[in-house]
């Protein structure tokens, strides 16, 4: 609700002697009021009905004489509906304070975090992997999330992990030196290196689970080369890494991602092993079967960690030891949110448990989400039928393409392939947002592209629409505005809607779930579109009506800008 609202509703209450926290809710149907104030602490500290409170508190204010001289025109009645003191509202009044409110810079903001430094890490991709769907999803989680917290007033310190020290690794450059030395040596030849080193990995971890065991030494004699800088395996890896990491910075700018730091593993990882001698000194960690360093974590139900293998190579947790360390030192955060796979849940949770029985006392915040596939199924890089974000991203674009020509002959081909490409982004991050990110989501070109439901494309076209009203205009939309004239039921909806974006914003990061943000969006652009249908907006003989209709409907293309903008999707002008 508006803070304004809020605040003069709560002077009501506290006319009627209400004192303590006073919260509001929406009524279930709308002939119930706007907004309605429950009764059940205050009849449990009296020891009375609900439904009797909820009485007593309206026939007190109703007693008040003259009701609006309370600085209170806002209430044009209040009535009880069993155990809530319910209040129907004056929208001329209400859209003077929404308005009003909705045209000032920090509309929806709030200073929860002032004072406090939050870091977010994502996408944490790997090299010598392509970049994927499921990576896409990670970054629109992150980037919402730091928007999220740049809007609550947070100091946000966003970084980037790329594992470029993993098995992974080792299999990818075992690989090409098996079978691809004359490629590697003509690989100016090779136009998508990024992409050529997914397929090579996706051969080679193919191979390997046929021929685990007869090349098990291998690969572990090239993880010790690896990690101990052989001069010939460390000047390859260099090599490979850079055509992933110049991938992924081709990647970051087209997604608008920037980051204070970007952390490899293969730095982290020799600290990550000071760690778990540490570990051992201390009794945390001992030498397990085989002579692996584990920690045994069945005390807390979580079985047994592994942090270091027995031929001495470090793994994840290794490197995501010295990780954590390394990030609060450099940077004096009050928590850092990791954001990966659900999958990865358990493995978290065991290293989180290892840094505390360290003596690690930072707060670690793990937000997983779900997998990510199409219609006709699941998707792994292993066996080389991942989802690429740059076929997702190209197979979106076209349909959009087609459907834009469809609806705009007349515009330019470069009109036409910059506003698709917009809404293609559009369509694909809003799709994988509007779904907890916790859900498996099953991605669906033909729903996320649609210009109708719950899409992307809808809620551009709402604010597209609205450019339009704005353009058409033929009156000066500086002049003062009568928000009396704003009376039908519909326009209350959507002053009484856009009021709603603070609380949004707050329920979105109290839960780390951007999908509250897009529904919201959803909403208020179908109440708007709702408003639009029954009411006309320009075709009307009076123009003070025109002028005011006119900014209600700018303040929702505001609401909807900003909101989308925090979803890290850009807007177009038309559509």
């Amino acid at each position: 609700m508006s803070s304004i609202l809020e605040l003069q509703l709560k002077e009501v209450l506290q006319k009627a002697g209400i004192t303590g926290e006073i919260n509001f809710s929406v009524p279930p149907k709308s002939e119930m009021g706007d907004l309605a104030f429950a009764c059940f602490d205050i009849a449990k500290l009296k020891n009375q009905k609900p439904n009797d409170i909820a009485l007593e508190i309206v026939n007190i204010l109703k007693s008040i004489r003259q009701l609006a001289d309370l600085n209170l025109k806002l209430v044009e009645k209040v009535e009880a509906f069993g155990p809530y003191v319910n209040f129907f509202l004056n929208s001329g009044e209400v859209a003077k304070i929404i308005i009003e409110e909705a045209n000032k810079k920090d509309f929806g903001s709030n200073n929860l975090g002032e004072n406090k430094k939050v870091m977010i890490e994502y996408p944490s991709q790997n090299t010598h992997k392509e970049f994927h769907v499921g990576h896409l999803r990670n970054v629109c989680i992150g980037s919402t999330l730091v928007n999220l917290y740049k809007k609550s007033g947070y100091q946000i310190v966003p970084v980037n992990y790329i594992n470029d020290f993993g098995s992974h690794v080792v299999k990818c450059l075992w690989w090409i030196l098996k079978n691809y030395r004359t490629e590697l040596l003509n690989h100016k030849t090779i136009d998508n290196k990024q992409k050529w080193l997914g397929e090579v990995y996706a051969e080679a971890s193919s191979y390997i689970k046929e021929h685990e065991e007869e090349v098990k030494l291998e690969l572990d004699e090239l993880q010790k080369k690896l990690e101990k800088r052989d001069r010939e395996i460390f000047k390859l890896f260099k090599e490979t890494r850079q055509w992933s990491l110049a991938g992924f910075n081709k990647i970051n700018k087209e997604l608008g991602l920037q980051y204070k730091q970007v952390f490899l593993e293969s730095e982290v990882k020799d600290w990550g092993q000071k760690v778990v001698d540490e570990l051992l000194k201390k009794g945390i960690a001992k030498v397990g079967e085989g002579g692996a360093i584990i920690v045994d974590l069945n005390e807390y139900k979580l079985d047994i960690a592994l942090l270091r293998k027995s031929t001495g190579a470090g793994v994840y947790m290794t490197s995501d030891l010295g990780l954590a360390e390394k990030k609060f030192t450099k940077y004096n955060v009050s928590e850092s949110i990791n954001i990966t796979g659900t999958e990865q849940i358990f493995y978290f949770a065991q290293l989180f448990k290892v840094l505390e029985l360290n003596g690690f006392k930072n707060k670690m915040t793990h937000i997983p989400y779900g997998l990510v596939t199409r219609p006709e199924g699941k998707m792994s890089s292993r066996l080389g039928n991942v989802i690429l974000y740059e076929d997702l991203q190209s197979e979106v674009y076209e349909k959009i393409v087609t459907e834009t020509k469809s609806r705009h002959s007349d515009w330019s081909e470069k009109k036409i392939k910059n506003n698709s490409l917009i809404l293609a982004m559009a369509a694909i991050k809003f799709e994988f947002l509007k779904h907890e990110a916790s859900k498996n989501i099953v991605f669906d070109v033909k729903v996320a592209s649609s210009f109708d439901g719950f899409t992307g494309p809808y809620v551009l076209y709402t604010v597209a629409r609205i450019n339009s009203l704005l353009k058409k205009s033929p009156f000066n939309l500086l002049k003062s505005k009568d928000f009396s004239l704003l009376k039908n039921a519909e326009e209350k909806a959507l002053l009484l809607l856009i009021g709603q974006y603070g609380e949004v914003i707050q329920k979105a990061l109290e839960n780390y779930n951007p999908s509250v943000l897009t529904k919201y969006c959803f909403d208020l652009a179908q109440s708007f579109n709702n408003f639009y249908t029954k009411h006309s907006v320009l075709s009307n003989d009076n123009k003070d009506l025109i002028l005011a209709r006119l900014a209600l409907s700018e303040s929702v293309k505001k609401v909807l800008v900003d909101a989308l903008g925090v979803l890290a999707i850009e807007t177009v002008e038309e559509m």
